[in-house]
Parts: structure tokens; sequence; C-alpha cells
């Protein structure tokens, strides 16, 4: 009885050596801290998908124009939240307040950008948490009512959010249509190498991008 000669294991592919900047925020608004847990570790793994992945198999065309999109989004967002951040500091000066108030649970955010439009989306977050604190302050200060604040709060806390959802949409209509197309292979190599499914659980199993600045000082006087 002849034996069967053993397969050849498939080599093993290199991972992918990928600039990343990590940089280190404080968020102070809950509205913020939202938009990060729910939205920025999923939306990172979709913007570096079509930054560098549809590249890789060679759908430059199909990246230029969701590029464009995303981009434009964004930044129709940031100047949307960047005009209601200056009525309301207009607002704050023509009622001379001049407090600012701190938080109670502020939370350090890191961020890893791996792509040009994380960078961006990054900053949209920071602006959001400036436009909350100056909310924020209006109402302390009662020039603004309870019912009003809660409204707007969770309006451009939403407004993030589906940015969010419509950009990681885009990106897995892309890759649909990769995979129709018979680069299928080609991306899941793509993604494997680039480190992203291991670094995206990592991500959302020690949600090590958000910590407890109240939580961390405790534990450096313990």
């Amino acid at each position: 009885m002849s034996e069967t000669a053993p397969q050849p294991k498939p080599a093993q592919r290199r991972a992918i050596s990928r600039p990343i900047f990590e940089r280190t925020f404080s968020i102070n608004s809950e509205q913020a801290i939202r938009v990060i847990r729910d939205s920025y570790h999923r939306l990172m793994v979709s913007l570096y998908a079509i930054d560098v992945i549809l590249r890789i198999i060679g759908r430059e065309a199909v990246v230029d124009e969701i590029e464009s999109i995303v981009s434009q989004m964004i930044a129709e967002c940031a100047e949307q939240l960047q005009q209601e951040k200056n009525r309301l500091e207009k607002l704050k000066a023509d009622n001379g307040i001049n407090e600012t108030p701190t938080y109670t649970h502020p939370r350090k955010f890191v961020a890893k950008i791996a792509s040009p439009q994380i960078a961006q989306f990054v900053e949209l977050i920071r602006l959001l948490d400036q436009l909350m604190i100056v909310m924020d302050t209006l109402w302390l200060c009662q020039v603004i009512s309870n019912k009003h604040c809660i409204a707007a709060r969770l309006e451009w806390q939403q407004r993030l959010q589906r940015l969010a959802n419509k950009i990681v949409t885009m990106e897995r209509h892309a890759h649909q249509a990769a995979y129709e197309q018979g680069h299928g292979e080609e991306v899941r190599l793509a993604r494997q190498e680039s480190g992203l499914l291991d670094e995206s659980a990592k991500l959302t199993e020690d949600e090590d991008s958000l910590v407890d600045e109240t939580d961390s000082d405790k534990v450096g006087v313990q």
C-alpha cells in the first residue's frame, strides 16, 4: 500500500510594515467618548482598507472616487461643527462667561493614525468634544435650557455616528464588488498581510484606545 506524499505547506506571507502615528488626546464629553466607543474602531479598519487594501489589489479608480467622497463628507461635517462652535462661543462671550467646566470622567484617547482619512475623522471627534464643552458651559450658566442641550448633544453625536456608518457601508460595497470581480483571495491576503484583522480584534477586546484618566490617576496614587 503506497503512502500519500505529504502536501507542502503554503509559504507564510510576510506582514506588511506600515506607517502609523500614535497620538494621545484627552476627551472630556460623553458624546465624543460614545463616538469613539461605538464607531471609531470599525471606521479605522474601513478607512485603512479603502486607502491601502483596495490599492494593493489594483482598484485605483475606485479608491480615488471613494476617498474623494469620504474627504468631502468629513470636511462638510467639520465645517458644520465649527460654525456651531463659533456661534456658541459668541453667545458665551455676549453673556460675559469666562469659565470652562471640568469633567468627572475624562478619557485618554489613543488614536492610531494609519491613513490620512483616519486623521481627518480623529480631528472631527476632537472638534465635537470642543463643541460639547462650549455647549455644556452655556447650559451650566443657564444660557440654554436643559431640554435644548439634551437634544443638541444627541443630534451632534448621532451626526458623527451616521457619517461613520456611511463610510463603513461604502467600504463594504467596494469590497463586495472586488469579490464579485474575482479579487476575493487578493482582498483576503491583503487584509491578512496588513495585520488589520488582528489589530481590530485586539482593539475590540481590550478597548485600549480609551483610558479613564480618573482611574489611571487612582492607580498612580496606590
